[in-house]
């Protein structure tokens, strides 16, 4: 059977008037899978979660971590690559965040406070495009 041309051109119309429907990944990701980016709300909100008061939770380490942290906490046994410490400390405050989305990537000064009365610090990175979030890299300070 061949479609006349108007009846394609109807056709075609009828297309164009449905409602488009966003794909799941829209759905389930915010900014990231629209090509915006965290901001740097979601990602003070994701640094102050997963550090809470004394560090990440197991599952917070094996969810919400990069391979290459993994790996580098695997080479460094007697060290907590994520919080640059050998123990827990006592508290732990996150900085403002900082967001460069030519580079895709944002970060924040995370203080870690211990008993003596004494303080670290340590910047914590996160890249803009990952969806879900997560930490992408740690710097010791010293």
């Amino acid at each position: 059977m061949m479609l006349k041309p108007y009846r394609l051109g109807a056709l075609l119309l009828t297309l164009l008037a449905l409602p488009v429907m966003p794909s799941a990944a829209a759905l389930a990701a915010p900014a990231a899978v629209a090509g915006k980016g965290h901001t740097a709300a979601q990602i003070s909100e994701f640094l102050v979660g997963f550090y809470g008061d004394h560090g990440p939770s197991v599952q917070d380490r094996e969810e919400h971590v990069s391979q290459i942290l993994k790996e580098r906490q695997q080479v460094n046994e007697g060290v907590d690559v994520l919080l640059c410490a050998h123990n827990e400390p006592l508290d732990i405050s996150v900085g403002p965040v900082t967001v460069a989305k030519t580079a895709s990537v944002g970060w924040a000064t995370v203080t870690t406070h211990w008993g003596s009365g004494s303080t670290d610090t340590f910047t914590a990175y996160v890249r803009l495009d990952r969806s879900p979030i997560r930490l992408d890299d740690v710097i010791c300070a010293g």
